[in-house]
């Protein structure tokens, strides 16, 4: 299709670097830097949305991207979230405060925001779908379409009732290809049979993929030593035939480095290669805890502030330790250097406001129930 980049590679600028660890303390000499590079390599694909880094994400746009590069030299995208329209109003007022921010004048591809049941409502009582093409219309919109969080059967009626919807954004990664939660395989041959084009999310799982266990690390190195652990997950999602876009959550100029370096003259994996991929993933599940992402959706209404991905991240560290004979690790010690400024797992009050969030549709509160009686002595 004649909207598709040429490379399907994308800067997703959802992790940007830091200089602190406020999620809208973007270092912006460090990320001009990766943006430059990232053009310089001749990818164009930004990712952008509302509540990205503390809000803060759309606004670093303007800064290291449309204040310092030609509009034509690079496209970007960006999004309207079900949780910030409440009235049709509210709809305008979110684009018109975006083209603000960002400074771009149009975007390229915007897209309704993690759509899900729940979220779907808001969407459709609003007439959100019929409110994007007409920006669409007016020009202010390229290409429209949504990103998505649920089963392929809604998935299904969302693109038959909504055929002028030109791509979808999925989680696809080879960890979740066969989840019985997420069912990246399903929704994206969804998409397939429906001949809209796929731009991937979540390819390395929050970072999950880029930190393998040692015997799944093996597996990768026999195959090919030169290539970093995470190449593979973002190399997977990029070989499937109806993906255009492959985006990135980059942190930093080194990761940037890393993804440029196969990404430039990409090279689908073999069969032989995803084969590997699944056994690596097999690995992985036998061992991981909690299946969290890290996207803080989570926390930014908890009621009582508790690092829910922060935790997780530690107790997953923690149970694929051999801790009868550690007895203890140095995740003890961060977890209780996080409880400083942070609630406590045990402070959990059981609202629900998480889990009605998680893409991931996690049941967080019984997660953070292990990860309380584990960290809370």
């Amino acid at each position: 299709m004649d909207f598709i980049p040429a490379k399907k590679f994308g800067f997703g600028l959802m992790r940007l670097p830091r200089n602190s660890s406020s999620a809208a303390d973007i270092d912006l000499e460090q990320l001009k830097q990766m943006v430059d590079l990232f053009l310089e390599k001749g990818f164009t694909y930004f990712d952008t949305a509302w509540m990205y880094n503390g809000f803060a994400s759309e606004k670093a746009v303007k800064e290291v991207l449309t204040s310092r590069h030609p509009r034509e030299s690079f496209t970007l995208a960006t999004k309207l979230h079900a949780g910030f329209v409440s009235s049709f109003e509210d709809r305008d007022k979110v684009f018109n405060a975006q083209l603000e921010k960002t400074g771009a004048g149009y975007f390229d591809y915007y897209l309704l925001h993690g759509i899900e049941e729940s979220m779907l409502e808001t969407y459709e009582k609003f007439d959100c779908f019929t409110w994007l093409l007409d920006k669409k219309a007016e020009g202010l919109v390229k290409h429209a379409g949504f990103s998505y969080h649920d089963t392929p059967e809604l998935l299904d009626d969302i693109l038959t009732k909504h055929p002028g919807m030109e791509f979808v954004q999925l989680q696809i990664n080879y960890l979740d290809w066969e989840s019985e939660w997420i069912r990246s395989r399903e929704c994206y041959e969804v998409c397939v049979k429906h001949k809209k084009p796929v731009i991937v999310m979540e390819p390395v799982k929050g970072g999950t993929l880029a930190d393998v266990p040692a015997e799944a690390a093996e597996l990768f190195r026999e195959l090919d030593p030169s290539m970093s652990v995470p190449s593979w997950a973002i190399r997977f999602a990029a070989s499937l035939p109806n993906v255009m876009m492959v985006l990135s959550g980059m942190s930093n100029l080194g990761q940037m480095q890393d993804n440029l370096s196969y990404m430039t003259d990409f090279r689908p994996l073999t069969e032989e290669e995803k084969a590997v991929c699944f056994r690596v993933a097999d690995i992985i599940n036998s061992r991981i805890t909690v299946p969290c992402t890290a996207c803080h959706y989570c926390t930014e209404g908890c009621p009582m502030n508790i690092a829910i991905p922060e935790y997780f991240s530690l107790y997953n560290e923690d149970m694929r330790e051999n801790l009868q004979e550690k007895g203890w690790t140095i995740n003890f010690t961060n977890y209780e250097k996080l409880t400083e400024t942070r609630g406590k797992a045990a402070d959990c009050i059981a609202c629900g406001q998480c889990e009605g969030v998680c893409p991931q549709h996690l049941t967080i509160i019984d997660f953070l129930k292990d990860v309380s009686a584990h960290f809370d002595r």
